[in-house]
């Protein structure tokens, strides 16, 4: 399949949208200017398994974040819409209680033995926002220190309030405060992953005021020992709340949170993304005495208690396990990670592979990144494939896809290849270069 790219309906409608809707989309990281600028299918008619029909009709094989992380299992999975379609037709809501609730608090606990209550939200910023919250409450302190990325909220932002760059090496560099209130300055700060020497410091400085303590199970590599020693005895010490925040590593590794495999212990755990294939629907558990915390405070919401996401989020948790789904995503992320070395091994380009094997990512080693990237991404489309830098493998990924995919990598990385020997790889893009992170649109 080969395309020649154009400007098309979807094209066209995204340029009427960024007049209509403040950054063009509700989500950054879905900005066609975050792949291709000018060129990128911003917008689709349907989706199905891993591929994706634009609204001119094109269709394009899924090999990038598959809705941002959010179906694990392929678009438009038939077990999980057939659930949907069910509680759809049994009414959505009502002023009385969907009974999955329970039936869906008993399902994550059942897994996390560690755990003993539930609390839903529909998202996984708002999710960790409930979690910081009944965090604090039952900590009795505000100064939380986090690592990673953990959303849009003002507990979060206001780590940049005291310095501008604080969450730079959080996945978003650029992301501004403005309109977060200036007095939640001093309440978060950032530490590197897998820096005990970093996080002590914070520790010493800030000692009994620290409350919360927020980490991802796992980034591009695994938790060494030594950190999760020092955050669990430095939490015990000041009695500070640890949170988890398994958003994007979470039924990926294993089915449920990805920090029983690494010996994490924490008091609460959220979830999002891969639990409910799409739909919306987040998860915070814990252990009773924290979450009762949420009793003293004020957490409610009216869509939070509508029966599609739990009946979603059974019905993929349950496939999850019933078909090993962590353990495909494993065999077909490491397939696409070996196949990105093999294929600049080739073409003799220079790339650095990271990540775990169903979130995989790789960077051009060179000194302009950004261009390569937008390069790759604007010959991959072309060969009929919306492709990044990263892959999040799915349930719906086969070999043959996979092989299919490698196939154009081959062929795009050794006209990148080119593009590098020629010293002025900018003249083979076809528009503007993409963003690097967190851009205003004009």
């Amino acid at each position: 399949m080969q395309y020649k790219l154009k400007i098309g309906k979807s094209q066209r409608l995204y340029k009427i949208a960024k007049g209509l809707i403040p950054g063009g989309t509700q989500l950054l990281s879905k900005r066609p200017e975050m792949f291709l600028p000018d060129l990128w299918p911003a917008y689709y008619s349907k989706s199905k398994g891993c591929r994706i029909w634009d609204l001119d009709g094109r269709e394009y094989l899924d090999m990038s974040y598959m809705g941002i992380g959010s179906c694990i299992l392929g678009y438009a999975d038939k077990d999980v819409d057939g659930a949907v379609k069910k509680a759809v037709d049994r009414g959505s809501m009502s002023t009385l209680n969907a009974p999955e609730e329970v039936e869906l608090a008993r399902l994550l606990i059942g897994l996390h033995p560690w755990a003993d209550m539930t609390r839903y939200a529909r998202s996984g910023g708002e999710a960790m926002a409930i979690a910081v919250r009944i965090a604090r409450a039952a900590s009795g302190k505000d100064v939380v220190l986090f690592c990673g990325y953990h959303g849009w909220h003002d507990w979060y932002l206001s780590a940049n309030i005291s310095h501008d760059k604080a969450l730079d090496g959080h996945l978003l560099p650029g992301l501004n405060p403005k309109g977060v209130p200036r007095y939640l300055k001093g309440t978060s700060y950032p530490f590197r992953y897998n820096d005990a020497g970093n996080f002590l410091k914070l520790v010493k400085r800030f000692k009994d005021r620290i409350g919360v303590i927020v980490m991802e199970p796992v980034r591009n590599d695994p938790p060494q020992k030594e950190f999760i020693e020092t955050i669990a005895r430095a939490a015990k010490q000041l009695k500070a709340v640890v949170v988890v925040d398994e958003i994007t590593a979470g039924f990926r590794l294993n089915t449920g949170g990805a920090h029983l495999i690494y010996g994490i212990k924490p008091d609460i755990a959220v979830f999002a993304k891969g639990m409910s294939n799409g739909f919306p629907m987040a998860a915070v558990i814990g252990k009773a005495g924290v979450m009762e915390k949420a009793q003293d405070t004020f957490i409610s919401s009216t869509y939070w208690t509508d029966r599609i996401g739990p009946a979603a989020a059974i019905a993929t948790i349950s496939k999850i396990k019933k078909e090993n789904v962590p353990h495909h995503l494993g065999k077909i992320g490491l397939m696409v990670q070996e196949g990105w070395k093999d294929a600049a091994a080739k073409n003799d380009l220079v790339i650095e592979v990271s990540g775990i094997y169903p979130l995989g990512h790789f960077s051009f080693i060179y000194k302009e990144p950004l261009v390569l990237k937008t390069l790759f991404t604007q010959l991959m489309l072309e060969r009929g494939f919306c492709a990044s830098t990263v892959f999040y493998a799915s349930f719906a990924h086969t070999e043959t896809y996979v092989k299919r995919y490698l196939d154009a990598v081959e062929e795009s990385f050794g006209i990148i290849a080119k593009a590098v020997k020629s010293g002025a790889p900018v003249k083979y893009l076809r528009g503007p270069v993409c963003h690097a992170g967190f851009k205003r649109l004009v």
